[in-house]
């Protein structure tokens, strides 16, 4: 099998040696070669053509974000960020998933002989981001929607369930900014990520729309026009009560596809609950975590919509989902937010 082909680009030198040892003894990644900031990488990028680029943000005068804005416009490839700076500000990592980086860790907080301990996920996200779409990302941000929807007295829906994981943040803000104010039923999201990065993620989407949107607490109520994403360290669900009201709860139970957050255990409590007043919707993503979601919300009457394949960074869950016939449409990331108010 063919090594991946990396450059590491990091202002500390001791960092660049450790990072490319630990690829290297993978037995799986080639370090081509390093930088030392983001011009460079930029430059080394061109120059060697690598599968991924392995980045860190805070790099000088040409950082991170330089790197991700001149490489994407240029000669476009799969970005992981690995930085430090995740562990105090998130939002040049947000600012780099939009501007087309794939994916991102943080280093450890404690000595940089702590990154031993996450060399295992740093393996896999590189062999993730191999196979990543790195031209469907840098699309411009979607302009929010400030025209109120003129919906039917009924809607043929109670609630929308989105699921996404590699490259979902900048799908959901794509899906969210395009949903009017006045949205006549509440969504609930599930993204792959972090705990820590949750609430700050919340807090960038809150930025950007009308709506409310909130990280689900336990007997929460979904409401008309409210977001809840799910936290990152449990698996989020809803129960209906005897009255027929629901709200937020959360399951020990333990889903392999992926766990906390599930995307399946979400998915799985909204078709029980909502039966066929359910849209699911599964966005870019590796694996197959919503799979079995899609397609009990589709056997219950529901309604279900895939990302399409050209439109998304990784077409893993879309694609598990659409090969088990659980999706109704796919459509492209710049048009589902319409496409559900349409549905509605």
């Amino acid at each position: 099998m063919n090594k991946i082909r990396v450059v590491v680009a990091d202002d500390s030198g001791f960092m660049r040696l450790l990072i490319s040892d630990i690829l290297t003894e993978s037995g799986s990644v080639e370090v081509v070669g390093t930088a030392i900031d983001g011009k460079d990488a930029a430059l080394k990028v061109a120059e060697l053509q690598p599968d991924v680029l392995l980045l860190d943000m805070n790099m000088g005068e040409f950082d991170g974000l330089y790197a991700v804005k001149r490489i994407m416009e240029e000669t476009p490839l799969p970005i992981v960020i690995l930085s430090s700076i995740g562990n105090t500000n998130l939002q040049p990592i947000f600012d780099a998933l939009d501007l087309g980086a794939v994916d991102y860790l943080n280093k450890p907080q404690k000595g940089n002989s702590k990154l031993r301990n996450i060399e295992m996920e740093l393996i896999q996200k590189i062999k993730n981001a191999k196979r990543a779409n790195a031209k469907a990302i840098p699309d411009p941000r979607a302009k929010v929607n400030t025209f109120e929807h003129t919906f039917a007295e009924k809607s043929k829906y109670d609630i929308i369930v989105i699921g996404a994981s590699t490259g979902g943040p900048s799908a959901i803000e794509k899906v969210i900014n395009s949903l009017p104010g006045n949205l006549n039923v509440p969504v609930l999201i599930c993204q792959h990520m972090p705990p820590n990065f949750i609430s700050s993620f919340v807090k960038r989407l809150n930025g950007m729309t009308p709506l409310q949107i909130e990280v689900g607490r336990e007997n929460m109520r979904p409401q008309a026009g409210k977001i809840i994403v799910a936290p990152g360290e449990s698996n989020m669900v809803v129960k209906k009560k005897r009255s027929g009201s629901v709200t937020i709860g959360f399951t020990d139970e333990v889903f392999p596809e992926y766990n906390n957050p599930s995307i399946n255990a979400l998915m799985l409590s909204v078709a029980e609950a909502y039966k066929d007043r359910s849209i699911g919707v599964i966005l870019t993503g590796m694996g197959k975590d919503g799979m079995l979601g899609m397609k009990e919300i589709k056997r219950q009457g529901g309604f279900t919509v895939a990302q399409s394949e050209k439109s998304c960074v990784i077409y893993g869950m879309p694609k598990a989902a659409v090969e088990q016939r659980a999706v109704d449409r796919s459509v492209d990331i710049k048009e589902i937010g319409g496409f559900l108010v349409n549905s509605l």
